[in-house]
């Protein structure tokens, strides 16, 4: 080989070496911008989930908090119009609001003679200026006081010190206080202001747990407003869902799987499951309508008619995700079961549905915290409606969770505002720790093939 010939040999490699390296820096920063990108989508998608939960949080962290407000009540039996403390009825009819006008005047005329001290007169107020007054309290607080009496009688015709709900407006304006002592104002006047402050400064005003949000039902008045009659209410459909879902969406995958003979009715069956899967869920309302209501006359907005809607609607996704459950066996389980001479039944139910649980528990779970999460379908067979009490079995009137966050950020009230996001708070729980329990039983349940 001549001197010429090692040149360009030398040359012609060291192009190539050149070239190589080019192409690989050219795809090094190929995948570093795909990488890039799906650290990106990441990254977008936690910031979105996290404006979420700061938004929800932010806007619904006060309605767990309760404004009260102090005030000497004095029991008259006169304005009470009641002679008889022990006596039920008597108690359950008082005039309550009576007293608490009286008690408000009373006050009104301690803050005054201490204003009067400082300005030399005394302040009058005016008839409206009076009902501005009886406002700051809520209606609410003549269960305090009917409650205060009926557990002690003996405080009629006594003056005794109560902390009693105060309106859902003055809510708003304590909770909305700043730095420079002013809160969100638009319904209360600047006499109701002054009012507030001076309670405030003489610590009359507090604010506790707001145990009425977890322990009422639905209510016109925000503060009095809570999600017990909703929360029953999502959990007896859950119930029917479960007890109905559950079985038929296992047995259904199972046939399927094991048993149907594969051929153009199985394949129609199929094709038209996964196809149920993507219908939207308020079809499946129309369709309760039509059956439930339409042709077998059962009652609206009752538990065990939503329960049924949200079975139909989760019974696809049950199926779909236990014959994945199902398919994912390994066939050497059944040949070595078949190999030790047990039959089809067997197989199926010793080692295949065991084996299978805990994907089929894993769709099942997350198929009824998506149930419970809809809303259009149970608008569709009229569990909309103003349910005040807690229902006390499946044929009750009811409302629903979601239900009820849609009726309270539907509302003009900006206090219900505060409390739709509280009630989302509720659920978000209700479905994060659902997603919880299914990994769990996925890691529980789990067995190695290996």
């Amino acid at each position: 080989m001549t001197k010429a010939t090692t040149k360009v040999s030398v040359g012609k490699n060291l192009k190539t070496i050149v070239l190589v390296q080019r192409n690989l820096a050219k795809r090094k920063r190929a995948e570093w911008r795909f990488r890039a990108y799906g650290v990106s989508a990441i990254l977008f998608g936690l910031a979105c989930l996290l404006i979420l939960f700061s938004d929800i949080i932010g806007k619904g962290h006060g309605a767990f908090l309760q404004t009260q407000i102090y005030l000497e009540v004095t029991f008259d039996s006169q304005r009470l119009n009641i002679d008889d403390p022990t006596s039920d009825a008597q108690v359950r009819r008082a005039n309550y609001d009576n007293v608490i006008a009286q008690a408000l005047s009373v006050q009104l005329e301690t803050d005054n003679k201490a204003t009067a001290n400082k300005a030399g007169s005394p302040i009058t107020l005016s008839a409206i200026e009076k009902r501005q007054l009886l406002n700051l309290i809520s209606s609410g607080a003549v269960y305090t006081i009917r409650q205060s009496l009926s557990d002690n009688p003996r405080l009629l015709n006594q003056t005794v010190g109560l902390w009693l709900i105060a309106d859902d407006d003055v809510d708003n304006y304590v909770k909305n206080i700043g730095h420079d002592g002013k809160g969100f104002s638009s319904r209360l006047n600047n006499q109701q202001q002054e009012w507030v402050n001076n309670w405030i400064a003489k610590d009359q005003v507090r604010q506790v747990f707001n145990a009425t949000f977890f322990t009422s039902g639905d209510s016109r008045e925000p503060e009095q407003a809570g999600i017990r009659s909703a929360l029953v209410g999502s959990l007896y459909m859950l119930l029917v869902t479960i007890g109905l879902t559950f079985p038929i969406g296992i047995a259904a995958a199972v046939y399927l799987e094991e048993y149907a003979a594969k051929n153009r009715v199985t394949d129609f069956i199929e094709v038209n499951i996964n196809n149920l899967a993507a219908v939207p869920s308020i079809i499946f309302g129309l369709l309760g309508l039509a059956i439930f209501i339409g042709f077998f006359n059962m009652p609206r907005s009752v538990p065990l008619m939503g329960g049924l809607v949200l079975t139909l609607m989760t019974l696809p996704t049950i199926i779909i995700s236990s014959r994945a459950a199902i398919k994912a066996v390994p066939p050497s389980i059944r040949d070595a079961a078949y190999g030790l001479g047990a039959s089809k039944m067997q197989v199926v139910l010793h080692h295949v549905i065991p084996l299978a649980m805990p994907g089929m528990l894993t769709g099942a779970i997350i198929g009824f915290a998506l149930a419970l999460g809809e809303t259009a379908p149970l608008l569709m067979i009229g569990m909309v409606a103003f349910i005040v009490d807690v229902p006390n079995g499946l044929m009750d009137p009811s409302s629903a969770l979601p239900v009820q966050i849609f009726l309270w950020a539907d509302s003009p009230e900006r206090a219900f505002i505060e409390r739709s996001s509280a009630a989302i708070m509720v659920l978000l729980t209700f479905l994060i720790t659902m997603n919880g329990l299914a990994v769990w039983l996925r890691h529980r349940l789990g067995r190695s093939y290996q």
